[in-house]
């Protein structure tokens, strides 16, 4: 009789399993999912009651022969991908692909990959949880439904290639009306007043000015300032009030997805994306002592602060013994949730908090080392006592004026001599008052006036961004790093100096989507069918009703839209510029080379310009003066050679044409920067240089463009191709070889390490 199947998603928890699971098993990974929705096709009988169509995954056909050959005869498969809606998924399709009479299948979770985890998990299999698959189906439809009717509305009003997405268009919304928010902003003038001060013994301290008789105090331009330091130099500055108090401050509860991504962006310049991709290394099982692959954390996507009963006593022995009894409770420190949090997971710990970072160092990577110290930190943390701050703040009284000035120092540090949040290690902490008593003169040393404008909202940056889906309920902790990269990929935003700023093809979509579809993309509605997906998993709704629920404004919002919707490849966004060579208004569209103005009164009228837009976000065309251009003639016939726009940026054309078509390249196409690599096209005499296409990404191109429009993405490397002779290699990367030098000839396949 064949030994039972356990399967799992990744191939690289097999090994720790195996170790734990001994002889008496087979274990086998599907590699993620094995089936989906067809790539080509909606693949949903809406008719159907919204039956979705599933495909076996294109090039997963090997991968499901090896699981049955794996199963061989087995009566007991164990079914064990990740413990959330999408591992779900993947068991359901494993247990339909290996469906059997007499066979039984096993759903276990394992939250921890450690001998004890994987052990129990073994001995109490659960039941496949038909409401878990249920909401991961309903948002594969929901989502499907979105994108696949929406995205070829967008190939036909503004141009092919483009999509929709259900969650992440609300992410670009967001990002779009802080933008304007920020155009939208008038800044305003306004001034403060510090004053330096001494008391009878040291240290000095500064001051602000904050009121009035008795009211706050606005200080909106220079001349008011001088009135006020007039006022001032005629009064004692004394000493009115002084308050000291001591301020407990807790711990913060171990992480959350969420809240690991945002302290990781902060902390340790990680994206989001990079967060989850080691976090999952660290709980598959990294090697240490002897080579045996041990899970180092739990189960990594979670909104649950909960915590074992005996990991948090496990953390109270290690305080003890390392940092004295004076830092440990006296009992276990457990949070609340918050509200409409889904429970099944603990919240990311260590496994063990014996496995301590310095332990593990020489086993673990860099980057490895540095989450796992963070979430160790932050557990072991939430165990510790109460950190002691003692507050001290002064009022200080000019006459009719008041001047307050506030100082902190730790009295006990408790949790904090372990770890402190990016916040807490934010606060200034230096600032110190001298002893102070009512009614003491102090010594002016200067009065400071210093200028100020008020500021908007700043961009969204990676952390913020997750913070402002999280607080907005839209998405979930395991889909914010897919959203965060997905909308920079579309081309809708970029990332520029740490923060999120739309394109212009972002803005155009957005408003678009929004003008036609107000409901599907408005942040509460989206938060409330992230709200119905978890009340579907909790058998508190079917799963039907709510697709029906949806679809039925969607498809009315659909249909209109079909007709309504602006076509930005004819009449496109009006503007009030007027067209200068007919007097007519431009408006913007889109072509296949991207974005541009053109006349309204086309054809009559065929000016045409890009644009740009300035800090207010208002759109000017762009002026291409005479030294932009140069003094090139063209060496064909001689006539000046003039920019022109094409699919891969700006190139230098006579302006002959089209009695000539002679063209050129312009080194400051996209910014190009030569490589000194032959182009490897026959004929051509250019070279490669790197640029940027309209969406920012970096790709190498020839500098004959667009005579010659050879382009790849790779970076080209000046060494020959060892094997077939070819002038160049490409560096490349991967997760699993890291980076490596390899051939671009397809019938090569040569590579090495880089």
């Amino acid at each position: 009789m064949s030994k039972p199947l356990v399967i799992v998603e990744s191939p690289t928890k097999i090994k720790t399993l195996q170790k734990y699971l001994g002889k008496d098993y087979n274990v086998a990974a599907t590699v993620g999912h094995i089936k989906d929705l067809p790539a080509k096709e909606m693949g949903i009988d809406i008719e159907d009651h919204f039956k979705p169509k599933y495909k076996t995954i294109s090039g997963k056909q090997k991968i499901i022969t090896s699981l049955k050959k794996a199963a061989g005869e087995a009566t007991d498969i164990y079914l064990a991908p990740d413990p959330d809606r999408e591992g779900e998924a993947i068991a359901w399709h494993a247990a339909e692909i290996l469906k059997k009479k007499e066979r039984k299948f096993h759903r276990v979770l394992f939250h921890e990959l450690t001998k004890k985890a994987i052990h129990e998990a073994m001995a109490s299999p659960q039941e496949l949880h038909r409401n878990k698959y249920e909401a991961q189906q309903a948002r594969r439809i929901l989502d499907r439904l979105v994108g696949y009717q929406i995205s070829p509305l967008l190939w036909r009003k503004v141009k092919r290639g483009l999509s929709a997405g259900r969650v992440q268009s609300v992410a670009v919304r967001i990002i779009c009306e802080r933008e304007r928010e920020i155009h939208a902003f008038e800044s305003e003038e306004y001034w403060s007043v510090t004053a330096y001060l001494e008391g009878d013994v040291p240290p000095p301290f500064m001051a602000k000015l904050t009121k009035k008789q008795g009211k706050k105090i606005h200080i909106p331009n220079e001349a008011e300032v001088m009135k006020i330091l007039n006022e001032l130099s005629a009064e004692k500055l004394l000493v009115e009030k002084v308050i000291k108090k001591t301020t407990k401050r807790n711990p913060l509860p171990p992480f959350i997805t969420s809240k690991l991504q945002q302290e990781a962006i902060r902390k340790l310049r990680f994206s989001a994306k990079k967060t989850m991709i080691v976090a999952q290394q660290l709980y598959e099982g990294i090697e240490i002592e002897g080579g045996e692959p041990v899970g180092l954390i739990t189960y990594m996507r979670t909104d649950s602060t909960r915590i074992a009963q005996e990991a948090a006593e496990e953390a109270l022995g290690l305080i003890r013994e390392r940092f004295g009894e004076e830092y440990a409770i006296q009992k276990p420190r457990f949070f609340k949730n918050r509200k409409k949090v889904q429970d099944a997971h603990e919240a990311i710990r260590p496994t063990s908090v014996f496995n301590t970072p310095e332990k593990l160092a020489s086993y673990l990577s860099k980057d490895q080392l540095s989450l796992y110290t963070l979430i160790w930190q932050r557990f072991v943390a939430s165990q510790m006592k109460q950190a002691l701050i003692n507050n001290n703040s002064v009022t200080v009284k000019a006459g009719s004026y008041l001047f307050n000035a506030s100082g902190s120092t730790i009295k006990f540090p408790g949790f904090m001599a372990l770890y402190m949040s990016s916040d807490e290690e934010n606060e200034d902490k230096s600032k110190i008052l001298p002893e102070l008593s009512q009614g003491m003169e102090l010594k002016l040393n200067k009065f400071d006036p210093k200028q100020h404008f008020t500021m908007p909202r700043p961009r969204f940056s990676e952390a913020s961004l997750v913070k402002e889906l999280e607080e907005n309920g839209i998405g979930r902790p395991s889909t914010y790093a897919t959203i965060l990269s997905t909308i920079r990929e579309k081309g809708y935003v970029e990332f520029v100096k740490g923060s999120f700023r739309p394109t212009e093809l972002g803005f155009i979509v957005n408003d678009l989507i929004v003008e036609s579809f107000p409901d599907v993309f408005n942040v509460d509605f989206t938060a409330k069918m992230e709200d119905d997906l978890d009340r579907i998993e909790a058998a508190e709704v079917d799963s039907l009703k709510v697709l029906n629920g949806f679809y039925t404004p969607f498809k009315k919002e659909l249909d209109m839209a079909s007709e309504t919707m602006l076509s930005m490849k004819g009449v496109g966004f009006a503007t009030d510029i007027d067209c200068p060579e007919c007097g007519k208004k431009l408006h913007v569209k889109v072509g296949k080379n991207g974005h541009f103005l053109a006349c309204s009164g086309y054809p009559d009228c065929k000016y045409s310009n890009d644009y740009t837009r300035d800090e207010k976000g208002r759109i000017r065309p762009v002026e291409i003066s005479h030294e932009e251009v140069g003094d090139k003639v063209c060496e064909k016939c001689g006539k000046p050679m003039v920019v022109k726009r094409g699919k891969y940026g700006t190139f230098l054309a006579c302006s002959g044409y089209p009695d000539c078509k002679h063209t050129q390249s312009t080194d400051s196409n996209n910014g190009g920067q030569a490589t000194g690599i032959k182009c490897p096209n026959e004929g051509c005499d250019g070279e490669l240089v790197q640029r940027r296409s309209k969406r920012g990404k970096v790709f190498y191109g020839c500098s004959r463009y667009p005579d010659c429009t050879f382009a790849i993405w790779d970076k080209p490397v000046d060494e020959a191709c060892p094997a077939c002779g070819a002038s160049f290699l490409v560096e490349k990367s991967s997760k699993k070889e890291g980076t490596f030098l390899a051939c671009l000839n397809k019938d090569c396949g040569f590579k090495k390490s880089a």
